[in-house]
């Protein structure tokens, strides 16, 4: 089946993926929030995935995880864009991400939170297009909430509805 990757929904059902409802759904999970010009400060988002802590295999990353590391980035992008769609009533609606911040859980030796990063990075361009594009930083800590080895939270700005409309 071939999708229209012209649209934002068209892009996620060709990457075959499916927002989860933003909320309180997990104890950890605090809603974003926005203001009257229409930015959006999102909570730190971590891997879940229906309700379940995503391909955690450990509190902290090596030189041999990357790439579990930026598939745990990558899906805290999906949840950091289910935030913006909940708060903006749909990802149409996104201008701008201005900003990603990626909180990496390593060891002193590690030194690829850039690439664990570019898991989030990429996935935001690829769904959003140009208003995905933004600026990042990738930053080394020694512990997350439950052990997981990624949280990514972001910068955005989207259209806010005229008043009374």
């Amino acid at each position: 089946m071939t999708h229209d990757t012209s649209t934002i929904a068209g892009r996620l059902a060709a990457l075959g993926i499916r927002l989860q409802p933003a909320g309180p759904a997990a104890v950890w999970q605090l809603p974003s929030s926005i203001d009257e010009h229409g930015l959006v400060h999102t909570c730190g988002q971590v891997p879940v995935l229906d309700g379940e802590l995503f391909d955690v295999g450990g509190p902290l990353l090596g030189e041999d995880d990357v790439e579990r590391g930026r598939r745990a980035a990558r899906q805290s992008a999906i949840n950091v864009l289910a935030q913006l769609d909940a708060v903006a009533g749909g990802l149409e609606n996104v201008v701008r991400v201005h900003k990603l911040t990626v909180f990496v859980a390593s060891g002193p030796q590690f030194t690829w939170q850039p690439q664990v990063a570019h898991g989030a990075s990429e996935l935001i361009h690829e769904v959003l297009g140009e208003p995905g594009r933004h600026a990042r930083s990738a930053i080394g800590v020694a512990q997350l909430p439950h052990g997981v080895p990624v949280e990514t939270e972001a910068v955005a700005r989207v259209r806010v509805p005229p008043p009374g409309g």
